[in-house]
């Protein structure tokens, strides 16, 4: 989808809105799901569409840590490190991706297919160590099971991102 195409479906989505008053958050979760991120041009589209200052728009991009204003893959690997998670090995897990995907926290593969992000508390505590990819959790993971889950992420085209 090229940008032209994003916008038009971003204004479709604020247009449709009852109120824009109290809509900023809920439109830039929408706008993180048409662009995948919410760069300068997106955030300062939205401060124009909901008549908002810029500035109250990336004060709340920065604030909360699901928007990012990076690019992210198609496969967005999450780890948490909370304090359950991070007790029973979360950072060796955070690790075995990074290895095994050549990137650092935050980064993106050369391919655009995977990105590698840490979190603090998901709230599965009860699952620890967990992670999420694309929203999808896996609880109780261990090093030897990255390669699988890269793997079954690897062998998927397009239509699975979301």
């Amino acid at each position: 989808m090229n940008d032209l195409t994003c916008f038009a479906e971003l204004d479709t989505f604020i247009d449709a809105l009852p109120t824009k008053k109290g809509a900023l958050i809920s439109v830039l979760h929408k706008a993180q799901d048409i662009f995948g991120f919410l760069p300068t041009e997106v955030q300062d589209h939205v401060a124009n569409k909901l008549d908002v200052p810029a500035s109250k728009v990336y004060g709340v991009v920065t604030f909360y840590s699901f928007f990012t204003m990076q690019k992210k893959g198609q496969f967005r690997v999450n780890v948490c490190l909370g304090t359950a998670c991070f007790v029973k090995g979360a950072q060796d897990i955070l690790d075995e991706f990074k290895k095994e995907l050549g990137v650092d926290t935050g980064g993106v593969t050369e391919d655009g297919k995977f990105s590698v992000d840490a979190l603090r508390c998901i709230g599965a505590c009860g699952l620890a160590p967990v992670i999420t990819v694309n929203g999808k959790y896996y609880g109780r993971v261990t090093k030897a099971d990255v390669k699988g889950i890269i793997a079954e992420y690897s062998s998927k085209g397009e239509e699975a991102n979301g």
